[in-house]
């Protein structure tokens, strides 16, 4: 097998070869390879929002189960599954983890921590979070998540707190179905 130069062998070895590599590569590098990405993550339909340990969200989402204000048809497991959604879309625009206040907007932002929601945005919620926490309904879940749009979700959560107790419909982009 070839060694580098630097590795010592011995004086009856003969037959020792060293790896000889190019002097240089002519070009840089570029991917041209049919499988390769080009700069940035692809963007597009059900691509979702990727980052790291984004399934940390779920783990936080659960502490916030106590606080949450659903309705009779509502469902915390879904209203978790929609936040989350909204969370890990906030935290990939950071490029870091989720964390409290990634989810602490996304509830606020649809409503389930107030203590009496907009009855239009309840009805709204209803319609777009049934059943979502199941892992079949991804697509809803995008749906919930691109429905607030990056801008809202790069400000800071006091920010949000204060624009969604003026008017919740600005933080949301509801033409965008």
């Amino acid at each position: 097998m070839a060694a580098p130069e630097y590795v010592p062998t011995t004086t009856t070895d003969d037959d020792a070869r060293v790896y000889r590599g190019p002097k240089r590569l002519a070009g840089s590098w570029t991917a041209d390879r049919p499988g390769d990405l080009g700069p940035g993550q692809p963007r597009g339909d059900q691509f979702g929002s990727p980052g790291p340990d984004q399934g940390f969200a779920l783990t936080i989402a659960e502490g916030f189960r106590d606080r949450l204000r659903l309705s009779a048809a509502e469902h915390a497991e879904d209203a978790i599954a929609g936040a989350a959604a909204v969370a890990t879309k906030r935290s990939s625009l950071f490029g870091r983890a989720p964390v409290v206040h990634d989810l602490t907007i996304g509830f606020t932002v649809w409503g389930f921590l107030d203590e009496e929601a907009d009855a239009d945005l309840v009805a709204l919620r209803h319609a777009r979070f049934a059943e979502v926490a199941h892992p079949h309904h991804y697509v809803a879940r995008r749906t919930i998540a691109d429905a607030v749009p990056d801008e809202v979700l790069l400000r800071a959560v006091g920010q949000v707190e204060a624009d969604h107790r003026a008017d919740w419909r600005s933080l949301l982009d509801l033409a965008a179905d």
